[in-house]
C-alpha cells in the first residue's frame, strides 16, 4: 500500500491529535501532584460517552480489522456473532456486574476478589493476570499489530513493534488512565470514520461505482455468507459450533471478558456515577452491533470481487482487508490506516494502565509496601507500564514463529476464563462460596481445559470452555457443602435497590435486544 501526501498528511494529523489531547488532559495543576485515583481511575469523572467510546477502542484491535476480516471471507456473517453477543452481554454486565464493583469502590478486580473471599484468592489471581496481560495480551496486541503495519506498508517487524509501543507510551505513562480514557474517544472517531469509509468505498467498487449496486451484487452473490448459525457440516463449525454461540461457552468468553476483566472493567470503575457507567456500557453495546460492518463486512466484498475476478486470489483470508484497503482511493487510504493504528495504540495503553494498577495496588501496596504515598503509586505505575512495554517488545517477535499466533493466544486465555467466571459469579450471588473453593476453581480451570483438549481434541473451543465453567462452578459449591462455613453476610448482602436502573438505561437496551432479535430473525 503506497501512501501518498493527503494520505500522510492526514495520518500525521491524527498521530499529532491523539498525542495533544493525551498530553493536555493529563496536565498537572499547579502544586498539585497526581494520586491514585486520578492516575488509575481519572478522577472518577468519565461521562457515559467517553466511558463507551473507551470501552471500544480498548477492544478493538489489529485482530479485528484483520482477523474477523478474515474470518468474514472465510466463513460469513457467523463471526459477528461475537460482536453481537458482546452487545447483550454488556447488558447484562452492566445491570448485575457495575452495581456491585462500585458499590465495593474497588480499583482492581483482585481486590473484589480479596474482599469477597480472602487475600490468598486475590494474589494467586493478580498474578495471573499480571502474567497473561503481559505475556500474552500486551505482547499479542504488539505482534498482531506490527504484522498488519508490516503487510500494508512494508514496514519492518521490529520497527512496527518499536514505533507502536512509543507511540502508545507517550501520552498513557504519564498521563494514565485519564489520558488513555480521553484520547481513545479520539481513536474512536477514526476507527469508527475510517472503517466505515473504507466500507463504503469498498461497496462502491464491488458495484461498479455506485453503492447500492454493491450491496445488491453482495446479497446476491453472497448469500451463503449470511448464516448466522452454522450446522454441523459447514467446515467451520467448529469455530462457530451451531447454537453454542447463543447458548453455549460463547457466553463463558463474553461474560469474562466484559464483566471480569480489569482491562475493561476500569474504564466503568472510573465513571462518575453508576448510571454514567450503565450508559456508557449500552452506548458500548450500539456500537458494538455497528462493528461487523466495518470488520466483517469488507472481507465478504472481498469475498465476491475475487470470485468475480475483479481482483486476484488473495493467499489466505487474513489478506483481505490489506487488499481492500490498497485498493481505496488517495486520502481515504490515509484514514483508514489511521484507524487500524488508533485500534492498535489505544489498546496497547489500555493495557499497560491495567498492568500497572494491578501491580501498584494489589502487589507492591500489599506485599512491598504497604504504607506507600499517593505520589509514589503513581511513580510505581509508570515504572511499571515501562517495564511490561519493555518485556513484550523482546518477547513479540518470538510470536512470528507460530503458525497461528492469534488462534494461540484465544486458546491460552479460554484455558482460564471458565474458572475466573465462576469465581466471580459465585462471589456475586452463591452467598456459601468459599475461598478453598474458589482457588480449587482457579486451578482446576487448567487441569480440565488440559484434560479435555488432549482427551478430546476435536471438540469444539467454545464447547469446551462451557462445560469446564460448569465444573469449576460445580467444584465451588461442593467445597461449600463440605466445608460449611458461616455466611459472612457482610460480603455478600447488597443494599436495597443496588441493581436498580434509569429510564434511559431501559430504553437502550430494549432498543439492543430489538436490534439483535431483527439481526438473527433475518439472518439465522
Amino acid at each position: 500500500m503506497k501512501f501518498e501526501l493527503l494520505d500522510t498528511v492526514i495520518f500525521i494529523v491524527y498521530c499529532v491529535l491523539v498525542v495533544g489531547i493525551g498530553l493536555w488532559v493529563s496536565r498537572e495543576k499547579k502544586g498539585v501532584k497526581k494520586d491514585s485515583k486520578d492516575y488509575f481511575l481519572a478522577s472518577k469523572a468519565l461521562p457515559w460517552w467517553a466511558v463507551g467510546a473507551s470501552l471500544i477502542a480498548s477492544n478493538i484491535s489489529a485482530e479485528q480489522f484483520i482477523g474477523m476480516s478474515g474470518s468474514g471471507f472465510a466463513i460469513g456473517m457467523g463471526i459477528a456473532s461475537y460482536e453481537f453477543m458482546a452487545a447483550l452481554t454488556l447488558i447484562i454486565v452492566a445491570m448485575f456486574f457495575l452495581p456491585i464493583y462500585l458499590h465495593r469502590g474497588i480499583y482492581t478486580m483482585p481486590q473484589f476478589l480479596e474482599q469477597r473471599f480472602d487475600k490468598r484468592v486475590k494474589t494467586v489471581m493478580a498474578i495471573f493476570w499480571l502474567l497473561v496481560f503481559i505475556f500474552v495480551n500486551l505482547t499479542s496486541i504488539l505482534y498482531l499489530g506490527a504484522l498488519a503495519v508490516k503487510n500494508m506498508m512494508g514496514v519492518d517487524l521490529i520497527w512496527g513493534i518499536i514505533g507502536l509501543a512509543a507511540f502508545s507510551a507517550l501520552y498513557s505513562i504519564y498521563g494514565g488512565l485519564k489520558a488513555v480514557a480521553w484520547t481513545d474517544v479520539i481513536q474512536v472517531v477514526f476507527l469508527i470514520g475510517g472503517g466505515l469509509v473504507t466500507t463504503y468505498v469498498a461497496f462502491r467498487m464491488l458495484g461498479g461505482g455506485d453503492v447500492m449496486n454493491g450491496v445488491q451484487e453482495l446479497a446476491a452473490k453472497a448469500s451463503d455468507k449470511f448464516d448466522m448459525i452454522l450446522d454441523k457440516s459447514h467446515p467451520s463449525y467448529k469455530e462457530l459450533p451451531g447454537l453454542s454461540v447463543l447458548i453455549g461457552g460463547l457466553w463463558v468468553a463474553n461474560l469474562y471478558y466484559w464483566g471480569c476483566n480489569q482491562y475493561i472493567i476500569q474504564r466503568a470503575l472510573a465513571s462518575k456515577s453508576i448510571d454514567q457507567a450503565q450508559k456508557g456500557l449500552v452506548f458500548a453495546g450500539f456500537l458494538k452491533i455497528l462493528l461487523p460492518l466495518i470488520v466483517v463486512i469488507p472481507g465478504i466484498i472481498c469475498y465476491v470481487m475475487v470470485q468475480d475476478g475483479m481482483i486476484d486470489d488473495i493467499g489466505k483470508p487474513d489478506n483481505a482487508y490489506p487488499v481492500l484497503l490498497s485498493m481505496v482511493p488517495v486520502g481515504i487510504r490515509g484514514l483508514a490506516f489511521a484507524a487500524l493504528v488508533a485500534a492498535i495504540v489505544s489498546s496497547l495503553a489500555s493495557m499497560m494502565n491495567s498492568i500497572s494498577s494491578i501491580f501498584t495496588m494489589d502487589v507492591y501496596k500489599s506485599y512491598i509496601d504497604k504504607n506507600v504515598s499517593e505520589q509514589k503509586m503513581v511513580s510505581v505505575g509508570r515504572w511499571t507500564s515501562v517495564v511490561a512495554l519493555i518485556i513484550a517488545c523482546v518477547i513479540a517477535p518470538v510470536l512470528s514463529n507460530l503458525d497461528q499466533a492469534f488462534q494461540y493466544i484465544q486458546e491460552f486465555t479460554g484455558f482460564v476464563s471458565p474458572g475466573a467466571l465462576a469465581i466471580f459469579l459465585a462471589g456475586f450471588f452463591y452467598k456459601k462460596a468459599t475461598a478453598n473453593g474458589a482457588l480449587a476453581a482457579a486451578f482446576g480451570t487448567f487441569v480440565f481445559s488440559a484434560l479435555f483438549k488432549w482427551l478430546l481434541p476435536a471438540m469444539p473451543f467454545m464447547d469446551r470452555m462451557g462445560i469446564v465453567f460448569l465444573i469449576c462452578f460445580a467444584l465451588i459449591v461442593i467445597f461449600a457443602l463440605v466445608e460449611r462455613k458461616p455466611v459472612d453476610t457482610e460480603k455478600v448482602t447488597y443494599p436495597k435497590g443496588l441493581f436498580r436502573t434509569s429510564a434511559g438505561f431501559k430504553i437502550g437496551a430494549l432498543l439492543i435486544v430489538a436490534i439483535l432479535i431483527f439481526i438473527y430473525a433475518i439472518w439465522w
